[in-house]
């Protein structure tokens, strides 16, 4: 089973976070690496340019967003497989930079990758 949480990056990391990995394509603007203290930062898992420039953070497109970057997610397993892999030999935390937290990339693949794995 995995275990998976969600932490804005401008909060400040904890050693319960277990394993930290940003999610993000980009680097949060206003964060040196020494603040963010990530375990890894996963560009490839986040999703693609053209789909977050599409999105732009505008909650009516949230359902086809949430649909679009599913698939990207399906047609890409390696790009999540060290976060599978992490998932499941301890606690991770999936660091995001959106304001929304319940609009955000990390959301969907935070539920994607409980799905792939659900609790016996």
């Amino acid at each position: 089973m995995i275990r998976l949480r969600l932490k804005r990056v401008y909060e400040p990391a904890d050693p319960e976070d277990g394993a930290r990995f940003l999610v993000e394509r980009l680097w949060p603007r206003g964060i040196g690496k020494e603040r963010a203290r990530l375990d890894g930062w996963l560009k490839d898992a986040a999703p693609s340019a053209e789909l977050r420039s599409w999105y732009s953070h505008d909650t009516a497109k949230w359902t086809e967003f949430r649909d679009r970057y599913r698939a990207e997610l399906s047609a890409s397993p390696e790009s999540i497989a060290p976060l599978r892999d992490a998932a499941r030999a301890g606690l991770v935390t999936l660091v995001f930079a959106a304001k929304d937290p319940q609009h955000s990339s990390a959301l969907v693949l935070k539920d994607f990758l409980e799905a792939e794995d659900p609790p016996p």
